[in-house]
């Protein structure tokens, strides 16, 4: 019938067919972020508006043109539909005090809402799967998070995907780069189309995420970040960048890679396809060390992604992993065992284990306590001795067994037969 009500243009049904397909994407997501220590956080989906404007920043195309605002007529409070959901999960971690016993990982699902003209990958009513580790400092927990997304492709199938990384330094070092960067677009401002003239005063690194082609010539002259970054910035993209050579997984540094959220800073990143057309990037994220202390609360490091569901369900025919259970806990400490630690990790899920890789330093004493903390049946030890020895220590933590050390090329078979010894009988 002609006068018969519709769904909101751009937000649409998911029905029973296609929802079955959401279903077994969202148990595979489940699993593979279990196996890495990752536990559900959920969040409403109205928040106070102040949140995004003070966290996403009052000069971004979302706060600015995107968002669904509105004032509660009930209270006067004015309320948004989440655009996205790390300010959320921060805003939950500081309301709760949910890292007074250490640093955690989060995961999330749910839909997210922006005011966007609607196009395939492209919706009003999105969904995201995204994961959020809080109260970690280091390069390690930035590279895991871009390891467990390599082993969510090969896993899932998924072929083409490219991994683009970028640094935006300190909030220093981008307010330096930015007047360099607004005097070169002075000095080409005819060049500039009417959107890079107006963020050239609100926003100006977001001009060099300009998909106009007749911006190209001018983004590519204009002077880069990196070249603007300190010794601390870089050693920590350096980091990054080791551990993912350490594991051979191939990257890019994209200088202009700048994201649209003003709480990033250091690591950047997208996993972007050509598959999909104008909507490139399937997952991005990065870090933001500084968002806490904006939205009120104490400095905290932070790091985390998000992927767009309805993207990755585009690229998928089909859904291709099983349920896991975490297993083992990775403690290590010293250089040469942090870098033979994720060779270790990845072995150990090559054969079907889930692990929680421990990140961010501190002590063995320290460690083992998160370890039985976690809920791990084993912890799997490796400190500067056992890796130059090319060992590792197995250590029970739910019976009383004997620890024992071996090689790693023997290591899968060893926890095998503690996990599983009725089958190693076999």
């Amino acid at each position: 019938m002609s006068n018969s009500i519709q769904a909101v243009r751009g937000m649409n049904d998911i029905l029973p067919e296609e929802a079955d397909r959401w279903e077994g994407l969202e148990d595979a997501l489940r699993a593979w972020l279990r196996a890495y220590g990752y536990r559900n956080l959920r969040t409403p989906i109205l928040e106070q508006t102040g949140l995004f404007r003070r966290a996403i920043g009052e000069a971004t195309d979302i706060v600015e043109k995107e968002m669904y605002s509105f004032v509660d007529e009930l209270n006067g409070e004015q309320l948004t539909l989440r655009p996205e959901a790390t300010a959320s999960t921060v805003r939950a971690a500081i309301q709760h005090s949910l890292l007074y016993g250490g640093p955690q990982r989060y995961y999330y699902f749910g839909p997210m809402f922006r005011h966007e003209r609607p196009q395939r990958g492209r919706y009003r009513q999105f969904h995201q799967v995204g994961a959020e580790a809080l109260g970690l400092p280091g390069p390690d927990v930035d590279a895991e998070m871009l390891l467990m997304c390599a082993r969510l492709w090969n896993d899932l199938g998924l072929e083409g995907l490219r991994l683009e990384l970028n640094s935006l330094g300190s909030a220093a070092e981008r307010a330096t780069y930015r007047v360099a960067l607004v005097d070169y677009l002075k000095s080409c401002e005819g060049d500039l189309d009417a959107d890079a003239r107006r963020r050239m005063h609100t926003n100006p690194l977001r001009v060099l995420d300009s998909k106009n082609p007749a911006m190209a010539g001018v983004i590519a002259a204009a002077p880069r970040l990196l070249e603007y970054l300190g010794a601390e910035s870089l050693a920590h993209l350096e980091g990054v960048q080791r551990i993912l050579k350490d594991a051979g997984i191939p990257y890019q540094i994209n200088p202009r890679l700048v994201r649209g959220l003003d709480y990033y800073n250091l690591t950047v990143f997208e996993w972007v396809t050509d598959r999909l057309g104008a909507q490139a990037t399937v997952c991005a994220g990065g870090r933001y060390d500084g968002l806490f202390e904006q939205i009120g609360g104490k400095p905290q490091p932070a790091c985390g992604w998000a992927m767009g569901m309805e993207r990755l369900l585009a690229l998928l025919e089909k859904n291709t992993i099983s349920p896991q259970v975490p297993d083992v806990y990775l403690v290590n400490q010293g250089a040469e065992a942090a870098r033979v630690a994720f060779r270790v990790a990845e072995s150990l899920r090559d054969y079907g284990f889930s692990v929680v890789h421990h990140c961010g330093g501190g002590s063995f004493k320290s460690q083992m306590k998160k370890a039985d903390a976690c809920g791990a049946t084993l912890a799997v030890i490796v400190g500067d001795e056992e890796a130059k020895a090319g060992e590792a220590s197995i250590k029970a933590l739910r019976e009383v067994r004997a620890q024992v050390r071996v090689g790693l090329d023997l290591l899968p078979e060893a926890v095998a037969e503690i996990l599983y010894p009725e089958e190693s009988e076999v």
